[in-house]
C-alpha cells in the first residue's frame, strides 16, 4: 500500500517529466536557437541569389556559411541551419519580393567535422575546444532523452512487479537527465561565443537567443524537479518501510 503522499509525488514528477521531453524533442527538432537580424541592405559582389545558393548546396565552407546567415537573417539550431531569403520569381522580377525561410540540416559528418581556429582554412590549426563542444551539443541532448525513455521503463517495470525500490533509479535517471540538458544549452552558447570570437559580426548585425534554446533550458528544471520528487518518495517511502518492520519486530 502507498502512501497518498508518495503516490501524489509520482504523479506530479511524471507529469513534470513529460513535459520536459516534449519541450527538449521539440528544442532538437528546430532551428530557433540562434538568431541573426541583418540590415536590409545590397551586398556588393555576390547576391542573395548566390548566396542562397552556395548556402543550400551543403558544399561550402564554415566560413562561408557563416557569413551568409550573418547577412541573411539566419537562424541557428543543433541540427539545422537556416536563411531568410526573397522567394524564386518565375519570369519576372518582383520589386518587393515576399520573403522565406530556407534550410539546411548538418549531416552526421558535419556534427563531428573538426573546426579550425580560422574559419575555412584547414590548413590552420584546429580548435579542439570549439570541436568537442559542437559535438557534446548534438550527444548531450540524445542522451538525455535516452535517459528519460529508460527511466519511464524502469517505472513500468516497477508497476507491474509492484515494487516501489526502482523509484531511486528513476530519479537518478532524471537527475542524469537534467545534467546533460543543461550541458547542452552550455556547450551551445560556449560555441556561438567562440564562433563570433573568430567571426567578427559586420556592422549592423545583431544576434540574440530563440524560443528553442528558452525550451531547453526550460526542460533542465522539470528534470530536476522530477527527479527531486521522485527522490524524495523513495528515501520517505523506504525511511517508513524501515520503521514499519522494526515496529512489528518490537
Amino acid at each position: 500500500m502507498v502512501d497518498n503522499r508518495y503516490a501524489t509525488a509520482l504523479v506530479i514528477g511524471s507529469v513534470l517529466s513529460l513535459l520536459a521531453t516534449v519541450y527538449l524533442s521539440v528544442a532538437v527538432g528546430t532551428q530557433h536557437w540562434y538568431q541573426y537580424s541583418s540590415p536590409p541592405v545590397k551586398y556588393k559582389g555576390r547576391n542573395a541569389s548566390e548566396l542562397r545558393d552556395d548556402f543550400m548546396n551543403g558544399e561550402s565552407d564554415e566560413k562561408t556559411n557563416a557569413e551568409t546567415m550573418f547577412r541573411l537573417n539566419g537562424t541557428l539550431g543543433l541540427w539545422w541551419r537556416c536563411i531568410l531569403v526573397p522567394g524564386r520569381s518565375h519570369w519576372f522580377k518582383e520589386p518587393d519580393p515576399k520573403m522565406e525561410t530556407q534550410c539546411v540540416s548538418f549531416t552526421l559528418p558535419q556534427q563531428f567535422s573538426l573546426k579550425y581556429k580560422q574559419l575555412g582554412n584547414h590548413n590552420n590549426e584546429e580548435d579542439l575546444l570549439r570541436t568537442y563542444l559542437w559535438r557534446c551539443q548534438f550527444l548531450l541532448p540524445l542522451v538525455s532523452l535516452a535517459l528519460v525513455f529508460l527511466s519511464g521503463l524502469v517505472g513500468v517495470c516497477a508497476c507491474l512487479c509492484r515494487s516501489f525500490t526502482p523509484t531511486f533509479g528513476v530519479g537518478v535517471l532524471h537527475l542524469l537527465a537534467g545534467l546533460c540538458s543543461l550541458g547542452t544549452v552550455c556547450c551551445f552558447l560556449a560555441g556561438v561565443d567562440l564562433l563570433h570570437q573568430h567571426s567578427t559580426l559586420p556592422e549592423g548585425v545583431e544576434g540574440s537567443l530563440g524560443w528553442s534554446l528558452y525550451l531547453a533550458l526550460i526542460s533542465f528544471p522539470l528534470q530536476m524537479m522530477a527527479a527531486a520528487l521522485f527522490l524524495w518518495a523513495a528515501r520517505s517511502h523506504r525511511k517508513n518501510y524501515t520503521r514499519m518492520i522494526a515496529y512489528r519486530v518490537a
